[in-house]
């Protein structure tokens, strides 16, 4: 028994060895892969400022800098194979005069080729500034950045911010420090598929977010966890339900989800305070801080929301959603028809 006790134990410890040497190698091969597309970057970044400088010193002829870049991609073609046509070497041109303005020649580039060439399409700085920092800070994806940029992330967090705040969403990203901050309005759910259905219920809403909750959880933002729907609780033999219960581990809070498919009411304002303060009372730990409610709603009247809530409220708040990808333009005008 005792050899088959030690045989047991080293295959147990060879597991562990395997497991961490994999973990190393898994490590490595990112470490590798990073430092490589930063290389890769940069050299792109240096073409660029090449071109840029060529086509500077021949500038007097206005069809120069079209024969230099048709030239370069024919030759470059030919000894490195794909990657410098005509079209991959005009954005390397446009990545340095972007970049060239505000990047260090010595900086290290953090994302992928594929996510400067969306970057440098955003012609507002600061917008451009945001999105760079909240892609590196979350690892966001090519296909998550251009879904953040195209439902106007940026332009969203803007409405609920004063001067200061709008001016370190491009130095810093986004900022959680107070339950305001997780607050977008509107959410856009066109994951969802709704728009293609003439009617809908509240508990259709609900089903279709829990059948997309991953991509619900990135449209709410940073650090939520999902807790769980229809969440029950009682009291004096009367039986509640949440739609939906996250937890936010930045602000360490529970956030309750009411889905409103009409007009808001005050009634339905009246039951979130309820909702929330039953999870202030006897859900919530000591050093867990005070609960947030959002009521998700498909029309609101803003000055109904605030005769109902407490002065200097901080913890329920009311949002549309729209279930359609609206155009950059109109996208704008929601927002600026909310502030």
């Amino acid at each position: 028994m005792k050899i088959i006790k030690n045989i047991e134990g080293r295959n147990l410890n060879n597991n562990n060895i395997y497991r961490n040497i994999s973990e190393l190698l898994q490590q490595a091969r990112k470490n590798v892969n990073k430092a490589v597309n930063s290389a890769m970057v940069y050299t792109y970044f240096e073409i660029g400022r090449i071109i840029v400088e060529e086509e500077q010193e021949g500038k007097k002829r206005a069809s120069y800098g079209k024969e230099l870049i048709k030239n370069l991609a024919e030759k470059l073609t030919q000894e490195f194979g794909k990657g410098f046509s005509v079209r991959n070497i005009e954005q390397m041109r446009k990545f340095y005069s972007v970049y060239s303005k505000t990047q260090k020649v010595s900086a290290e580039f953090k994302l992928s080729w594929s996510h400067y060439i969306k970057l440098c399409r955003i012609n507002n700085i600061d917008e451009r500034d945001f999105y760079e920092i909240e892609a590196i800070n979350n690892n966001w994806s090519l296909k998550e950045l251009s879904r953040h940029f195209d439902t106007g992330l940026y332009e969203r967090l803007l409405l609920s911010r004063d001067k200061e705040e709008v001016r370190k969403l491009s130095s810093h990203g986004q900022i959680i420090e107070k339950p305001k901050d997780i607050i977008k309005d509107p959410y856009v759910l066109e994951f969802l598929g709704l728009e293609s259905l003439p009617k809908y219920s509240e508990s259709t809403l609900e089903n279709a977010i829990i059948d997309h909750v991953e991509k619900f959880i990135m449209e709410l933002g940073k650090g939520f966890l999902f807790q769980g729907r229809q969440v029950k609780f009682t009291f004096d033999e009367e039986h509640f339900f949440v739609d939906l219960v996250f937890y936010n581990r930045i602000l360490k809070c529970f956030v309750v989800i009411d889905l409103k498919i009409g007009k808001l009411k005050h009634q339905d304002i009246g039951q979130m305070q309820m909702y929330v303060n039953y999870y202030d009372r006897y859900v919530k730990l000591d050093d867990e801080n005070k609960t947030i409610g959002i009521i998700i709603c498909k029309d609101k009247n803003d000055t109904l929301i605030e005769i109902t809530l407490p002065e200097n409220n901080e913890q329920i708040f009311a949002s549309k959603y729209i279930t359609v990808l609206p155009s950059k333009d109109e996208l704008k005008k929601i927002v600026e028809d909310e502030s």
